[in-house]
């Protein structure tokens, strides 16, 4: 089950994407204390980072011995841009650069980047080179299955890509122009593994572990990676790693676990960005990791409105009290 990525190995190939305002230093860590193996950073814009430190970028902050091993994911349009941004991401202690030719945002691709890339493979070989020539960590890259349903073109890309020396490929299974509906082609996947030699990962709409599975099989690939079906769920990765390994199913952990999971999410967030602004981020993986809890809905509104720690921790006990007993009724 393991793959190499240059001269590294990962023994379990189940991946946490990287996803821009999730995918912080505290949702990694508490993604890896449950078992992934390898982790990648939110997309980081090479150009905010070399000019500013706005939140975006404080939000990368981190410690790369305690945060190894770390894919950090960057996206641009400038070649120089992105190679300067590389080394000094390989300079702090980051064990891949990845890049992102992937990000179907619209304030992405209009400047050029993310999956807009797959429009124009001149400047997507480019950027590859660029970034290659900058460091001497391990070059991954992340992309789609193309712009559109007519211009699916992620072979050619991967193609390229492989030749200048990038050592593993992610492919969302979705268009550009797909967004994030529909649903991932999976079977497309295993185009692109056809057509080079290095790993290959399958990324989207991957919800349970049977989705893995089947993922796997019809993709070809050598592995998956996590988007959305980790939100509220950190341990989804490690339940899929056991199954693909022993074919068993791990349970999720009892509703009081998950709360106490929850509690030290929101203690890395709060003493990472402070209260004001680590309460307002963690409110979206309070709702991921609350949904579908009786009564939840009224409970986090009171949680929205606490004004301290201890405050917050009373409300989440509270919430998942009257949860468990609810259920229980």
């Amino acid at each position: 089950m393991g793959i190499r990525i240059g001269d590294i190995e990962v023994v379990a190939p189940v991946f946490l994407a990287p996803m821009s305002g999730v995918t912080d230093l505290s949702f990694r860590k508490i993604v890896r204390k449950q078992g992934p193996e390898l982790v990648f950073s939110e997309m980081i814009a090479s150009r905010e980072f070399l000019k500013t430190e706005s939140l975006s970028v404080r939000k990368f902050n981190t410690n790369f011995v305690e945060d190894y091993p770390l894919a950090v994911q960057l996206a641009g349009w400038d070649p120089e841009d992105m190679a300067l941004a590389a080394k000094i991401n390989e300079d702090r202690g980051a064990t891949f650069i990845d890049i992102n030719m992937g990000c179907p945002a619209k304030k992405v691709v209009k400047r050029y980047a993310g999956s807009a890339l797959m429009q124009d493979l001149n400047l997507a070989k480019k950027i590859i080179q660029s970034v290659i020539k900058a460091v001497n960590v391990p070059v991954t890259l992340k992309m789609r299955t193309g712009w559109n349903l007519d211009h699916r073109n992620a072979p050619e890309l991967a193609l390229i890509a492989e030749r200048e020396g990038v050592q593993m490929i992610t492919v969302h299974g979705r268009t550009r122009c797909q967004l994030y509906k529909g649903v991932a082609d999976w079977p497309f996947i295993a185009q692109v593994k056809g057509a080079v030699k290095i790993p290959v990962i399958a990324n989207g709409d991957i919800r349970t572990i049977y989705d893995a599975k089947e993922c796997l099989e019809l993709s070809k690939a050598d592995g998956v990676m996590i988007g959305r079906g980790s939100y509220g769920r950190p341990w989804f990765l490690n339940q899929i790693t056991k199954f693909l390994e022993t074919g068993k199913i791990q349970e999720a952990p009892s509703l009081d676990e998950q709360k106490l999971v929850l509690i030290e999410h929101l203690d890395y967030m709060l003493t990472h960005y402070g209260f004001q602004d680590g309460a307002k981020l963690a409110r979206k993986h309070i709702a991921w990791y609350t949904k579908g809890l009786p009564s939840s809905g009224e409970a986090r509104q009171k949680i929205f409105a606490t004004n301290s720690l201890s405050a917050l921790i009373t409300e989440v006990n509270d919430l998942y009290s009257i949860a468990t007993e609810k259920m229980a009724a």
